[in-house]
């Protein structure tokens, strides 16, 4: 990729989160245009069994009350969707963050209304999923929902565009590999050919970000470097701060929807060496500091999926052998 900038090659201190998103501009709007060609647009409603669907108690008198025996999906597929779902309903606070961090102008903008478009898709098809097919408790949903939104959303990286984008690189691939992991878990083939279709979005999303990633180390490598090094050290999922969040994420580790190991193989390493990370050279100290933190924490990270792999085996063999008793 050429990109042509008067700042290219320039000390980290010429550089600012307004001279990097004009620098960044045309790379955007490449980005925006390849994206546009790949993506199909689908319908949530043709991947709902709306055929599955009665009343709910309330207004109707045939309301039949929600059960656990009328959910088709497993227990970890029920805490995962749960979970999702609400990560998904925050929609609008992302929207707010980057909308303010990247603009609402040009290919940026253009790129922001359309990104927030196209998940919105994924909220709609999950809900109306989970309504008609009675998957989850359509109450504690609501009331998870309203609690979730009533708290709002504030990004750790709220303060750089540049730590956005490249966690943003990140997240996008972890959703995607989250929704992708629930349905292959869920025991609902509905549910896994719908969270298939989701996790395609989402992959593309990842794309237009690690590719915008690729572009920042090409400008700023040094200020690139360190933002990749806090996102990667200090990296934690969108919907941390829903109701029950630490329960359910430790079910999803146990249930392998997500976990280290998955976090380090499937999310991290992915991206770091897609963009040769840690094979950049001709960095300043800062950036060279950052590239060797970043180095020994996925290392550390590394050797705790590692302990956690194990726990997880034997965890398995004692239900196993309980399960043969």
């Amino acid at each position: 990729m050429s990109i042509t900038s008067p700042l290219l090659g320039s000390p980290s201190s010429d550089w600012t989160d307004a001279r990097l998103l004009y620098a960044l501009e045309e790379v955007v709007e490449k980005e925006l245009n390849r994206h546009l060609q790949v993506a199909k647009d689908w319908m949530p409603h043709e991947y709902v069994p709306w055929s599955d669907a009665r009343n709910f108690p309330g207004f109707f008198e045939d309301g039949e009350a929600w059960e656990k025996e009328q959910s088709k999906v497993s227990e970890i597929g029920r805490i995962a969707l749960v979970v999702n779902l609400l990560t998904e309903d925050n929609l609008p606070s992302y929207h707010h963050e980057i909308a303010t961090l990247f603009g609402r102008d040009g290919a940026w903008g253009t790129w922001v209304h359309r990104w927030t478009a196209e998940e919105g898709r994924h909220g709609i098809v999950m809900r109306d999923y989970l309504l008609a097919s009675r998957a989850v408790d359509p109450d504690k949903l609501e009331e998870f929902r309203m609690s979730h939104m009533g708290e709002g959303f504030e990004s750790d990286n709220r303060h750089s565009m540049l730590h956005t984008v490249a966690y943003v690189a990140f997240q996008e691939l972890a959703t995607r590999v989250s929704h992708r992991n629930t349905g292959h878990h869920s025991g609902d083939p509905v549910c896994d050919r719908m969270l298939a279709r989701i996790a395609t979005d989402e992959n593309l999303h990842m794309i237009f970000y690690r590719n915008l990633l690729k572009a920042a180390f090409e400008f700023a490598p040094d200020l690139t470097m360190q933002a990749v090094r806090d996102v990667v050290v200090n990296f934690r999922m969108p919907g941390h701060g829903m109701p029950g969040f630490e329960r359910a994420a430790a079910q999803m580790a146990i249930g392998e929807v997500y976990n280290l190991r998955i976090h380090h193989d499937d999310v991290l390493a992915p991206v770091i060496r897609f963009l040769k990370i840690m094979e950049i050279d001709g960095l300043g100290p800062e950036g060279m500091k950052a590239q060797e933190e970043l180095g020994l924490y996925l290392g550390g990270l590394d050797a705790e999926a590692r302990k956690f792999d194990e726990k997880l085996a034997a965890r398995k063999a004692r239900m196993a052998a309980r399960g043969k008793a």
